[in-house]
Protein backbone atom coordinates (compact mmCIF):
# COMPACT_ATOMS: atom_id res chain seq x y z
CA UNK A 1 0.00 0.00 0.00
CA UNK A 2 2.87 2.44 0.93
CA UNK A 3 5.25 1.71 -2.11
CA UNK A 4 2.91 3.81 -4.12
CA UNK A 5 3.79 6.39 -2.71
CA UNK A 6 6.10 9.35 -4.98
CA UNK A 7 9.36 9.67 -3.21
CA UNK A 8 10.40 13.55 -3.89
CA UNK A 9 13.28 13.78 -5.94
CA UNK A 10 16.79 14.80 -4.45
CA UNK A 11 18.70 16.69 -7.19
CA UNK A 12 22.20 17.63 -7.18
CA UNK A 13 21.60 21.04 -5.78
CA UNK A 14 20.03 19.83 -2.83
CA UNK A 15 22.88 17.22 -2.32
CA UNK A 16 25.33 19.88 -2.97
CA UNK A 17 23.36 22.16 -0.43
CA UNK A 18 23.34 19.39 2.74
CA UNK A 19 27.46 18.74 2.12
CA UNK A 20 27.72 22.30 2.90
CA UNK A 21 25.42 22.34 5.77
CA UNK A 22 26.93 19.47 6.98
CA UNK A 23 30.32 21.01 6.76
CA UNK A 24 29.10 23.83 8.16
CA UNK A 25 28.09 21.30 11.59
CA UNK A 26 31.22 19.89 11.58
CA UNK A 27 33.20 23.24 11.78
CA UNK A 28 30.53 24.63 14.92
CA UNK A 29 31.48 21.36 16.59
CA UNK A 30 35.47 21.80 16.19
CA UNK A 31 35.06 25.62 17.58
CA UNK A 32 33.27 23.83 20.70
CA UNK A 33 35.84 21.50 20.75
CA UNK A 34 38.58 24.38 20.63
CA UNK A 35 36.85 26.57 23.20
CA UNK A 36 36.73 23.81 25.50
CA UNK A 37 40.35 23.47 25.20
CA UNK A 38 40.87 27.06 25.69
CA UNK A 39 39.03 27.28 28.93
CA UNK A 40 41.36 24.31 30.17
CA UNK A 41 44.71 25.71 28.72
CA UNK A 42 43.58 29.38 30.87
CA UNK A 43 42.90 26.98 34.25
CA UNK A 44 46.14 25.35 34.08
CA UNK A 45 48.11 28.77 33.36
CA UNK A 46 46.24 30.19 36.53
CA UNK A 47 47.58 26.96 38.47
CA UNK A 48 51.24 27.01 37.61
CA UNK A 49 51.38 30.33 38.25
CA UNK A 50 50.04 29.54 41.93
CA UNK A 51 52.47 26.73 42.32
CA UNK A 52 55.04 28.84 41.22
CA UNK A 53 55.85 27.01 38.03
CA UNK A 54 56.50 30.05 35.43
CA UNK A 55 57.48 28.07 32.58
CA UNK A 56 54.41 25.88 32.89
CA UNK A 57 52.43 28.65 32.59
CA UNK A 58 53.90 30.23 29.87
CA UNK A 59 53.41 26.83 27.60
CA UNK A 60 50.14 26.57 28.79
CA UNK A 61 49.22 30.22 27.09
CA UNK A 62 51.33 29.65 24.51
CA UNK A 63 48.77 26.33 23.79
CA UNK A 64 46.47 28.72 24.51
CA UNK A 65 47.23 31.64 22.17
CA UNK A 66 47.69 28.84 18.77
CA UNK A 67 44.12 27.26 20.13
CA UNK A 68 43.07 31.19 19.09
CA UNK A 69 44.24 31.09 16.02
CA UNK A 70 42.79 27.74 15.06
CA UNK A 71 39.40 29.51 16.58
CA UNK A 72 39.59 32.63 13.78
CA UNK A 73 40.41 30.22 10.97
CA UNK A 74 37.39 28.36 11.39
CA UNK A 75 35.53 31.80 11.76
CA UNK A 76 36.28 32.79 8.49
CA UNK A 77 35.69 29.33 7.22
CA UNK A 78 32.57 28.83 8.75
CA UNK A 79 31.47 32.36 7.16
CA UNK A 80 31.86 31.29 4.10
CA UNK A 81 30.12 27.95 4.65
CA UNK A 82 27.02 30.02 5.41
CA UNK A 83 27.59 32.34 2.64
CA UNK A 84 27.59 29.76 0.45
CA UNK A 85 24.52 28.28 1.32
CA UNK A 86 23.08 31.50 1.14
CA UNK A 87 23.87 31.82 -2.75
CA UNK A 88 22.77 28.39 -3.87
CA UNK A 89 19.37 28.76 -1.60
CA UNK A 90 18.95 32.22 -3.39
CA UNK A 91 19.91 30.80 -6.74
CA UNK A 92 17.11 28.16 -6.76
CA UNK A 93 14.62 30.64 -5.80
CA UNK A 94 15.73 32.92 -8.90
CA UNK A 95 15.91 29.82 -11.23
CA UNK A 96 12.23 28.89 -9.96
CA UNK A 97 10.97 32.74 -10.36
CA UNK A 98 12.10 32.62 -13.87
CA UNK A 99 10.80 29.49 -14.70
CA UNK A 100 7.34 30.73 -13.46
CA UNK A 101 7.76 33.68 -15.79
CA UNK A 102 8.24 31.59 -18.62
CA UNK A 103 5.70 29.73 -17.92
CA UNK A 104 3.54 32.96 -18.11
CA UNK A 105 4.99 34.21 -20.69
CA UNK A 106 3.77 31.25 -22.59
CA UNK A 107 0.49 31.28 -21.37
CA UNK A 108 0.03 35.09 -22.38
CA UNK A 109 0.78 34.02 -26.17
CA UNK A 110 -1.47 31.77 -26.40
CA UNK A 111 -3.68 34.22 -24.94
CA UNK A 112 -2.89 36.67 -27.76
CA UNK A 113 -3.08 34.28 -30.62
CA UNK A 114 -6.76 34.22 -29.23
CA UNK A 115 -7.26 38.00 -29.02
CA UNK A 116 -6.04 38.63 -32.25
CA UNK A 117 -7.11 41.57 -34.76
CA UNK A 118 -9.49 38.95 -37.49
CA UNK A 119 -10.64 36.62 -34.04
CA UNK A 120 -12.23 40.36 -32.74
CA UNK A 121 -13.45 41.35 -35.80
CA UNK A 122 -15.46 38.15 -36.51
CA UNK A 123 -17.01 38.16 -33.06
CA UNK A 124 -17.88 41.71 -33.20
CA UNK A 125 -19.88 40.80 -36.69
CA UNK A 126 -20.96 37.79 -35.32
CA UNK A 127 -22.83 39.78 -32.24
CA UNK A 128 -24.04 42.73 -34.42
CA UNK A 129 -25.72 40.07 -36.78
CA UNK A 130 -27.18 38.53 -33.88
CA UNK A 131 -28.53 41.75 -32.79
CA UNK A 132 -29.78 42.54 -35.88
CA UNK A 133 -31.81 39.29 -36.25
CA UNK A 134 -33.20 39.46 -33.04
CA UNK A 135 -34.51 42.69 -33.82
CA UNK A 136 -36.27 41.50 -37.29
CA UNK A 137 -38.18 38.66 -35.25
CA UNK A 138 -39.63 41.60 -32.24
CA UNK A 139 -40.11 43.45 -35.20
CA UNK A 140 -41.76 40.59 -37.23
CA UNK A 141 -43.84 39.45 -33.48
CA UNK A 142 -44.91 43.10 -33.36
CA UNK A 143 -46.55 43.36 -36.81
CA UNK A 144 -47.97 39.78 -36.71
CA UNK A 145 -50.30 40.70 -33.45
CA UNK A 146 -53.70 42.72 -33.50
CA UNK A 147 -54.31 45.52 -30.98
CA UNK A 148 -56.09 42.92 -28.52
CA UNK A 149 -53.81 40.17 -28.44
CA UNK A 150 -51.15 43.24 -27.70
CA UNK A 151 -53.18 43.75 -25.50
CA UNK A 152 -53.47 40.04 -24.19
CA UNK A 153 -49.78 39.95 -24.18
CA UNK A 154 -49.33 43.41 -21.49
CA UNK A 155 -52.24 41.75 -19.66
CA UNK A 156 -50.08 38.76 -19.33
CA UNK A 157 -46.88 40.08 -18.61
CA UNK A 158 -48.21 42.58 -15.34
CA UNK A 159 -49.36 39.17 -14.22
CA UNK A 160 -46.08 37.66 -14.26
CA UNK A 161 -44.23 40.86 -12.92
CA UNK A 162 -47.00 40.48 -10.27
CA UNK A 163 -46.05 36.89 -9.41
CA UNK A 164 -42.48 36.85 -9.51
CA UNK A 165 -41.52 40.27 -8.44
CA UNK A 166 -44.62 41.37 -6.57
CA UNK A 167 -44.46 44.79 -8.42
CA UNK A 168 -47.32 45.51 -10.39
CA UNK A 169 -46.49 47.52 -13.73
CA UNK A 170 -48.54 50.30 -12.96
CA UNK A 171 -47.51 53.19 -15.40
CA UNK A 172 -49.18 56.48 -14.92
CA UNK A 173 -52.06 58.29 -16.69
CA UNK A 174 -51.13 61.06 -18.12
CA UNK A 175 -53.83 63.80 -17.93
CA UNK A 176 -53.91 67.35 -19.33
CA UNK A 177 -51.91 69.81 -17.20
CA UNK A 178 -54.62 72.69 -16.26
CA UNK A 179 -53.73 76.40 -17.16
CA UNK A 180 -51.29 78.61 -15.61
CA UNK A 181 -51.96 81.84 -17.19
CA UNK A 182 -55.39 83.94 -16.70
CA UNK A 183 -56.66 84.59 -19.99
CA UNK A 184 -57.01 88.79 -21.19
CA UNK A 185 -59.94 90.63 -22.44
CA UNK A 186 -59.43 90.00 -25.87
CA UNK A 187 -59.08 86.63 -25.24
CA UNK A 188 -62.70 86.78 -23.45
CA UNK A 189 -64.23 88.98 -25.81
CA UNK A 190 -62.97 86.35 -28.63
CA UNK A 191 -64.58 83.35 -26.28
CA UNK A 192 -67.76 85.39 -26.05
CA UNK A 193 -67.95 85.82 -29.99
CA UNK A 194 -67.44 82.33 -30.07
CA UNK A 195 -70.71 81.62 -27.95
CA UNK A 196 -74.25 81.36 -30.05
CA UNK A 197 -76.53 84.26 -28.67
CA UNK A 198 -79.86 83.45 -27.86
CA UNK A 199 -82.30 84.36 -30.12
CA UNK A 200 -85.46 86.97 -28.51
CA UNK A 201 -88.67 86.51 -30.35
CA UNK A 202 -89.97 89.44 -32.37
CA UNK A 203 -94.25 89.84 -31.63
CA UNK A 204 -96.08 89.66 -34.69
Amino acid sequence: MGGNQSVPKITKQDRAILDLKLQRDKVRQYQKKIQTVLDREHEIAKQQLAAGNKDRALIALRKRKYQESLLLKTDAQLENLEKLVSTIEFSLVEVSVLHGLQQGNEVLKEIHKELNIENVERIMEETQEAREYQREIDEMLAGSLSLEEEEAVQAELRELQLETLGVADERPIHLPSAPTEVPTESEKDTETEATPQERVPIAA
